[in-house]
């Protein structure tokens, strides 16, 4: 079977210089912190420093109208795990935002915070990973301000994550299968792309 994969998004990043787990885990691993080169730490500090108003672009009427259908549905599911309807605006607004950033599908984000935190914004995995999508504390150290804290903001943590799995997706060309399992330290394991994969079916909207 052939895995899925996603297109290379590197020239992107360098511009911009199957389950539902119960709500009380965070399912991160111990993602490896790795050398980075002095160009691709540049590239990701670049890419998570700016931090404009989460705002979607919407060019025309089909633009908003797709939006606003895509938010609708997603928040109906999405209220299981957030009560308040304004929290899960601002959240879906931010993911809109910081996954169209990065070039990486909606559904998919939204699969790996499912996954990796149950959309709780304070999760610490055991590893110490943390916030929506479990971002391990070295990475505030290598392309960040250092200040680790930070993580458990919405947008700095939806920020954080979109910009990595892009980056470890790169470096395994495209392949989902491996990018995810890099992206919570199992590369080559199945058990945790897999869950991400039939995470993400539950948000497959056309819009994505």
């Amino acid at each position: 079977m052939t895995r899925p994969v996603l297109p290379s998004r590197r020239a992107c990043l360098l511009s911009l210089c199957g389950a539902v787990l119960p709500s009380g885990l965070a399912h991160a691993g111990r993602q490896i912190e790795e050398p980075l080169s002095h160009a691709v730490r540049s590239a990701l500090s670049a890419a998570v420093a700016a931090a404009p108003p989460p705002e979607p672009l919407l060019p025309t009427s089909y633009d908003q109208q797709s939006y606003t259908q895509w938010q609708t549905a997603c928040s109906q599911r999405l209220s299981r795990y957030k009560k308040h309807p304004i929290e899960r605006q601002e959240f879906l607004q931010t993911l809109w935002y910081e996954a169209r950033r990065a070039g990486l599908p909606l559904s998919l984000v939204l699969g790996v915070v499912q996954v990796e935190s149950s959309f709780r914004k304070y999760a610490i995995s055991s590893a110490g990973a943390r916030g929506y999508m479990q971002v391990m504390p070295f990475w505030a150290r290598l392309i960040g301000d250092g200040d680790d804290s930070r993580l458990f903001h919405m947008q700095t943590n939806l920020r954080f994550g979109c910009v990595i799995l892009r980056h470890l997706l790169d470096r395994e060309r495209g392949d989902l299968f491996m990018g995810l399992g890099r992206y919570n330290g199992s590369r080559g394991q199945a058990a945790y792309p897999q869950a991400v994969l039939a995470a993400q079916r539950l948000w497959v909207h056309p819009v994505d």
